[in-house]
């Protein structure tokens, strides 16, 4: 039973053009390594409107069974992330931190940013 209470997390994700299913995945499973946490525990991907026809990004989330949200540019800049981003060349704060924490419970960064070859990822519950 309380496991069912424990909150779930949210994954950001950023990616570079054209990136394979792959690496995704291979990020994702370094990150919760990394974190100590279980894809168990991950409710949902989340990354920047633009990404929405990211193939790679979009089979990850089929492949691990974790849908994947895709959320507009107005939410992503809503939050202040604690890390610089190069999402500032597309008028973006960020997308792996805010995406992460816009559909968090308790908005609260348990993995910061961190860089995956072509893969960024932040966790948040």
């Amino acid at each position: 039973m309380a496991a069912d209470r424990r909150l779930r997390m949210i994954i950001g994700i950023g990616t570079r053009r054209g990136i394979t299913t792959e690496e995704v995945v291979e990020a994702v499973k370094q990150a919760l390594e990394e974190c100590g946490a279980s894809l168990e525990e991950v409710t949902a991907f989340a990354s920047a409107k633009l990404k929405e026809n990211e193939q790679g990004l979009l089979e990850a989330g089929e492949l691990l069974g974790i849908p994947v949200n895709f959320l507009p540019d107005e939410v992503l800049n809503s939050y202040n992330p604690p890390s610089s981003s190069q999402a500032s060349r597309f008028g973006l704060k960020g997308v792996a931190e805010p995406a992460a924490l816009a559909l968090s419970e308790k908005k609260e960064l348990i993995c910061r940013k961190k860089v995956y070859g072509r893969v960024t990822i932040a966790i948040a519950r």
